[in-house]
């Protein structure tokens, strides 16, 4: 009897044993953690407003993937990171978390929170620095323009076809809303095509359609407010990258209209090119340009018109380690017909990890 109980607790503990390496096998568990400073001379109407250099931590990104089965997927991506509206503390946010289901082929329904499919860098990039090809995000997705997330579902494919398809359609949360609750009955809705030709070249195009409640800021910034009035939004983006042979060239542009019966229909304009080259494959130094322009009367972005360059060279001094190195002018033009121009230099470093 005893040696029958001891024989069962070995087989348990074998079989739990088991359990948790496949579950191991399956499941992978990443970080990400970029530490950088920053020395800025900025000056507003011809007066010194900035001149120092400062150190900072970046954000710390714990990225989980998970094959639960054959078809069924999982993805999340918390990150720790200072919250600028505390003044001094650091705060945790649920990034992504995406339910994934392969119902046909190259063929998936998805469900949760999103990166929305609507430009390559942000499809692309999301939150470890290590992979960003310069410091920090283009301007286009700094100034609140591009909604960064969505939650909802969806569905997804990929590599179709000799032309290597993708696509991905959804419908979401609108903006202002959070991740348990739309602000009103309108649901946002994503489409995305992109294809890729040859090795190394992607080309896509998305839209992306809302109509939104009155009181609700744009992207997760401190966008206008319309009291009372629905604004419906259009926002068109479209896209070329190609990454092959040492070269790298990333170019996107969107095309934004806003419109109520208050101010009626009004366009913004926004994009960025990036070039880079590799030199000996870890050495790469490249430049961007940005470029950011509301029309006169846009009252739902309350963001500066700009015109922004930034050269760096980026060395990989590991395949986890990354060093930056980088310089940029930007010249930002309040829309206010009277409202100062803010010219702005930039210095800085940044050391981006993977553990």
């Amino acid at each position: 009897m005893f040696m029958d109980k001891k024989i069962l607790v070995l087989f348990i503990g074998f079989t739990f044993t088991q359990v948790i390496a496949q579950i191991k096998d399956k499941t992978q568990i990443r970080g990400f953690m970029d530490i950088g400073g920053k020395y800025e001379f900025q000056k507003k109407d011809n007066k010194i407003v900035n001149d120092k250099l400062s150190f900072l931590l970046g954000e710390q990104d714990l990225f989980i993937t998970s094959d639960i089965s054959e078809r069924i997927s999982f993805l999340g991506e918390s990150v720790l990171k200072y919250d600028a509206s505390s003044g001094t503390k650091f705060s945790i946010s649920l990034e992504r978390a995406i339910f994934k289901f392969n119902y046909y082929g190259n063929h998936s329904v998805f469900a949760g929170k999103v990166h929305t499919a609507l430009n390559y860098w942000n499809d692309s990039y999301h939150h470890g620095r290590l992979f960003f090809p310069t410091i920090g995000r283009p301007e286009l997705f700094n100034q609140t323009i591009i909604p960064l997330h969505t939650t909802g579902i969806g569905l997804t494919g990929e590599n179709l076809t000799d032309l290597k398809i993708g696509y991905t359609f959804m419908a979401g949360n609108g903006l202002g809303s959070t991740d348990i609750l739309d602000n009103n009955v309108f649901k946002s809705y994503v489409a995305a095509v992109h294809f890729k030709p040859i090795a190394g070249l992607r080309i896509g195009g998305s839209a992306y359609f809302d109509n939104i409640d009155g009181t609700v800021h744009a992207h997760g910034g401190t966008g206008g407010i319309l009291v009372n009035k629905i604004t419906k939004q259009k926002l068109f983006s479209g896209s070329i990258a190609y990454f092959k042979n040492k070269f790298e060239f990333l170019a996107e542009g969107s095309t934004c209209e806003n419109s109520n019966d208050s101010i009626g229909s009004k366009i913004t304009n926004a994009g960025y090119v990036y070039f880079g080259y590799r030199i000996k494959d870890i050495i790469s130094p490249y430049v961007r340009f940005d470029k950011i322009n509301y029309q006169n009367g846009e009252m739902f972005f309350t963001g500066a018109n700009i015109e922004a360059f930034a050269g760096g060279i980026r060395y990989e001094m590991s395949y986890l380690t990354v060093f930056k190195l980088e310089y940029q002018y930007k010249r930002s033009l309040t829309k206010a017909a009277s409202g100062p121009t803010i010219y702005t230099n930039n210095i800085s470093f940044q050391i981006a990890l993977g553990f």
